[in-house]
């Protein structure tokens, strides 16, 4: 008889604390306001990773409805950019930046002089693409090293620099930063040696385009590498990386991702810019759904 009047004041003090607990969560009107009001990550999806849906309205309209509100598109592409425009328009999803789809093979640090001006001329019409589709931002990897190429770490540097130094007017006139990325190019491998990059424009125009899962290869913490940044950070994606696994699913890697959003946080980025965008494929409606709830959990979203 103890024993069971025991447990059942165990259950009743239990299911009291927990009540307790569910009302103290629930917030005034007020505060729930507050709460909502703040800035908070806008998830998004590279546009050419997106196989459901026969149109870009349909695209659109699919991730939408799983809490997706932008996308990246590439230039050139297959695209009718007007098509696109009326889509985010009737959608509500934004186009937030344009990818330079041909800057690994077409690239402005190429020994060919020839090649590099195709390189600058993508990359000047990929900003013009930019403005039209309503982004403000041009992802670039500026280059390759590859040392049997005559491409060696100071080579592609000057002449990545010197190309992309003249699409700067364009940019401005556009209104559309050039964001460089770094990625497994043999070339940028540590915060600095992008901040320096970077500085050496000495142009607003030119910023840097962090992807948190390449930097795990290179050792130096994803958050490092924001912090390093700064406000030159312009946009970020990421999938996931693990230095034991190769690449796996989003939120299985080794970013670590509470620090990641302690970085943001630090320098501004929720408030300054928002978008988070996944660089993974989303071959079908229940892969979409999955990403989303992937990164509504790494990125503490509410769902």
């Amino acid at each position: 008889m103890t024993d069971s009047i025991s447990r059942r004041t165990f259950m009743q003090t239990a299911a009291a604390a927990v009540a307790g607990v569910a009302m103290a969560s629930v917030l005034p009107p007020r505060l729930q306001a507050e709460e909502a009001a703040k800035p908070r990550l806008r998830k998004a999806l590279k546009f050419t990773a997106i196989k459901p849906g026969s149109s870009v309205q349909e695209k659109f309209e699919i991730i939408k409805s799983f809490g997706f509100e932008g996308v990246e598109m590439d230039s050139p592409s297959g695209v009718n950019i007007p098509e696109a425009v009326a889509a985010r328009d009737k959608t509500g999803v934004k186009i937030h930046g344009v990818i330079d789809s041909i800057h690994w093979q077409t690239r402005v640090s190429d020994p060919d002089a020839d090649v590099r001006a195709k390189g600058l001329a993508a990359l000047e019409q990929g900003i013009r693409d930019a403005k039209a589709y309503g982004a403000d931002t041009i992802l670039l990897v500026p280059g390759r090293v590859d040392p049997k190429h005559d491409e060696t770490f100071e080579k592609v540097w000057e002449r990545s620099h010197a190309e992309i130094r003249k699409a700067i007017p364009t940019a401005q006139e556009n209104g559309v930063r050039i964001a460089i990325e770094v990625v497994w190019n043999n070339f940028i491998t540590k915060p600095e040696q992008l901040v320096k990059y970077v500085d050496e424009f000495q142009s607003p125009w030119v910023g840097a385009y962090m992807d948190m899962s390449n930097m795990v290869k290179f050792g130096v913490p994803s958050a490092d590498w924001v912090r390093a940044l700064g406000k030159r950070m312009l946009k970020f994606d990421f999938k996931g990386y693990s230095k034991a696994k190769g690449w796996v699913g989003i939120g299985d890697g080794d970013e670590d991702w509470p620090d990641v959003l302690k970085a943001l946080d630090e320098v501004g980025y929720v408030e300054r810019v928002g978008w988070a965008t996944a660089e993974v494929p989303a071959d079908t409606v229940e892969q979409i759904k999955d990403i989303s709830a992937r990164m509504d959990r790494i990125l503490n979203l509410r769902s």
